[in-house]
């Protein structure tokens, strides 16, 4: 009697996988690759940020400003003057303000300011060895006294006579600004300032400096 022989299952696979196995085999590929690709998104946006940060820090933190300098207020104590001489002489205090707008402090050698008129000098103060803070403005008050004695220019005796006296005021700081301790450079600030003296009613009538 012959033996009865069963029919393959057409739809067996022949490595034994079924086809749901293969999809999930499929889904499981797909997934690892949208993550590697998630990934590197990820990782380009990072460099991007870094590149962003540091390119802001290098314009704004790591920049190294000019400090500036400049007069304050002038607050007149005494104001003499003798058109015939001709001759004047004047005492006023101030302040000398170094402005830093680095970020890091600004550290200068000690200097002087110097009175002029028409380039001969009337007077001069001292400025001593100091720092001007991260974003701050260093103010040292001083005390000024002006005389005319050392001249000999024929212009002054006319300018008294018509009630005003122009002088000029120059200064130049040496230092270092320094950032992050790690970092110094040199900077130098220079001063020009022009001030206008009122004087029959001996107040100031301007000051302008750059």
């Amino acid at each position: 009697m012959a033996e009865s022989t069963r029919p393959a299952d057409p739809l067996a696979p022949v490595n034994g996988y079924t086809r749901s196995d293969a999809e999930s085999l499929q889904s499981a590929d797909e997934l690892k690759r949208k993550k590697r690709i998630k990934l590197a998104v990820y990782i380009g946006i990072f460099i991007v940020f870094q590149i962003i940060v540091i390119t802001v820090i290098s314009l704004t933190v790591m920049k190294v400003k000019t400090p500036k300098v400049r007069l304050g207020n002038i607050n007149i104590q005494d104001l003499n003057f003798v058109p015939a001489t001709p001759s004047f002489d004047a005492k006023f205090t101030t302040q000398i303000r170094i402005k830093n707008t680095n970020w890091g402090r600004y550290k200068f050698d000690a200097s002087n300011v110097t009175f002029l008129y028409q380039g001969a000098t009337v007077g001069q103060v001292d400025i001593p060895k100091s720092k001007a803070g991260m974003l701050s403005t260093k103010k040292v008050n001083v005390e000024v006294s002006l005389s005319s004695s050392s001249l000999s220019n024929s212009n002054l005796g006319s300018e008294l006579s018509n009630g005003v006296l122009t002088l000029n005021s120059t200064a130049k700081l040496t230092g270092k600004v320094e950032l992050m301790l790690i970092m110094k450079k040199k900077k130098s600030s220079n001063m020009d300032c022009t001030i206008a003296f009122e004087l029959s009613s001996k107040t100031l009538r301007s000051l302008q400096c750059k």
